[in-house]
């Protein structure tokens, strides 16, 4: 395969990747079981700003990727931009109108599309980081923490910025005047799910599905 057609797989994993993802962060809502640190966060803003959540996403990456650029920007790449600019939206769109088809789900769907949402946003990670066209301002940031400041390793870094995500999210969420048993709704089950058992699973999907498909059916049969 040459690297022309190469590039245009990993273009279109990305954008897969990102569309996927966007998805799969609705359904969590949807779910309403907890969701992601950084989406926890967002979740907390959302409740806090009165702009769509889509361009409240938008300017809140503006701001993540203006500090990735100023120190540093390897992290940064296309996949970066179909992020910051498709996501927001796409989960928005996605949640409103599962929000016309679900209505008020018991239990046992919302731990159905709890479900669903882990498997899918794990498929778009893998998908996404096997295409390897750049990061999101979100993962950037505890990259340069860890590799360019020399803070840390990455995984305990990243345990810190998460835990001020979910923080910062629970404190933006009350000060919108949400009630206390309103927080595990983005602070929950989903929340501990996303943060244990995503790197096993995106794993699983990177062996078994986004290296294939980069890599090809000629390709695997030659090693």
């Amino acid at each position: 395969m040459n690297a022309s057609k190469i590039f245009n797989k990993r273009v279109g994993m990305s954008l897969f990747g990102v569309v996927l993802c966007a998805i799969s962060v609705g359904i969590f809502k949807i779910a309403a079981l907890g969701v992601d640190p950084f989406q926890s966060f967002m979740a907390g803003l959302d409740a806090l700003v009165p702009i769509s959540f889509g361009t409240l996403y938008v300017i809140a990456n503006a701001v993540l990727l203006t500090f990735a650029l100023v120190f540093d920007r390897h992290y940064i790449g296309l996949a970066t931009f179909i992020n910051l600019f498709l996501l927001g939206y796409i989960t928005q769109f996605t949640y409103e109108f599962l929000q016309t088809v679900i209505i008020d789900p018991s239990l046992i769907v919302r731990l159905l599309c709890l479900a669903v949402a882990v498997v899918l946003i794990c498929l778009a990670s893998a998908f996404y980081m096997t295409a390897d066209l750049g990061v999101s301002t979100y993962d950037a940031v505890a990259l340069i923490i860890s590799n360019t400041w020399k803070k840390g390793k990455f995984q305990y870094v990243r345990i810190c910025t998460d835990l001020v995500c979910v923080i910062l999210g629970a404190a933006l969420f009350l000060a919108s005047g949400k009630s206390v048993s309103q927080i595990p709704t983005i602070i929950g089950v989903g929340t501990i799910i996303t943060a244990f058992f995503m790197g096993p699973l995106i794993e699983f999907f990177n062996v078994h599905a986004a290296r294939p498909f980069l890599a090809g059916k000629k390709a695997l049969m030659n090693d």
